[in-house]
C-alpha cells in the first residue's frame, strides 16, 4: 500500500466540508479562523515573541490551524496522489510521516472550525463581528471539548515526531536534495509545507517543548470554556 494512502483519506474529508459550496459559510469560516488566530496570538504572545520560536509560531498560525492557505495546498495534494509512486521516491519516508500528521491537523482544524462557522451563521447575523462571548456560547453549544483535546494531543504527537525524525542532518540533507525533483513534478507546495517545519525547528532545541508550552495553555482554555468559567479566554 502507498505510504501516501492516508493523504487520500484526509483529502476526501477535506472535500466533504460544506464551505466549498457555500460562500456565506466560507466567509464565516474565515471570520471564525481569524478570530481564533488573533486569540492564539494574544494568549501565546510571550511564547511566540521569543526569537527561537518565531518561525514555529508562524508555522502554527499559517499551516496547522487551517485557513485559506490550505485550499491551494489541498489542490496540490490531489495532484500529488496521482503520482504517488514518484512522490514517494522524491520525499523521504519520515518526512512523509511527519507531513501526514501536519496535514491531518490542518484538516481537523478546518472540520472543527466549520462547525463553529455553521453555528454562528444560524444564530447570529452573518455580518456581526465575532466577540469572545459569541465564541464562548458557540463552543459550549457545540460541545467540542473532547475533539479540541484530541486536537491538542495530536499537536503533542507532532512535536515528538518533529524532534525524532526531522532533526537528523542526513534527513535534512536528503530533503534538500529533493527540491529540484519536487519542482520538476510540480509538488512545490507540498514540499514547502514539510520544509517549513524543518526551517521553523532550526532555531529551537526542541519542537516538542515549544508545542507542550502551547498545548498546556490551550487545554486550560478548553477546560475554562466547558466548565463555565467567566472570561474563559483570558488566562495568565
Amino acid at each position: 500500500m502507498s505510504k501516501l494512502a492516508a493523504l487520500d483519506q484526509l483529502l476526501e474529508q477535506y472535500k466533504q466540508l460544506n464551505y466549498h459550496q457555500d460562500p456565506a459559510l466560507k466567509q464565516r469560516l474565515n471570520d471564525a479562523q481569524n478570530w481564533l488566530k488573533q486569540r492564539i496570538l494574544q494568549t501565546h504572545a510571550e511564547l511566540f515573541a521569543e526569537d527561537k520560536n518565531k518561525l514555529m509560531a508562524q508555522y502554527f498560525i499559517n499551516r496547522l490551524y487551517g485557513g485559506p492557505e490550505f485550499d491551494d495546498l489541498a489542490l496540490q495534494i490531489e495532484r500529488l496522489l496521482k503520482y504517488a509512486h514518484k512522490a514517494e521516491k522524491i520525499i523521504p519516508e519520515n518526512a512523509i510521516k511527519t507531513g501526514l500528521k501536519s496535514v491531518g491537523l490542518a484538516v481537523l482544524a478546518m472540520q472543527l472550525d466549520e462547525q463553529v462557522a455553521q453555528y454562528l451563521l444560524q444564530h447570529y447575523p452573518k455580518d456581526q463581528p465575532i466577540t469572545d462571548e459569541m465564541m464562548r456560547e458557540t463552543l459550549v453549544a457545540l460541545d467540542q471539548e473532547q475533539a479540541r483535546h484530541e486536537q491538542l494531543n495530536l499537536l503533542d504527537e507532532l512535536g515528538l515526531s518533529l524532534d525524532k525524525y526531522m532533526r537528523s542532518f542526513i534527513m535534512h540533507t536528503a530533503f534538500k536534495m529533493c527540491k529540484g525533483a519536487a519542482s520538476k513534478y510540480n509538488f512545490e507546495l507540498m514540499y514547502d509545507f514539510i520544509g517549513e517545519g524543518f526551517v521553523a525547528m532550526k532555531p529551537m532545541k526542541s519542537a516538542a517543548t515549544f508545542i507542550r508550552s502551547f498545548t498546556e495553555k490551550e487545554r486550560i482554555i478548553v477546560n475554562n470554556v466547558h466548565s463555565g468559567k467567566e472570561n474563559p479566554f483570558q488566562i495568565a
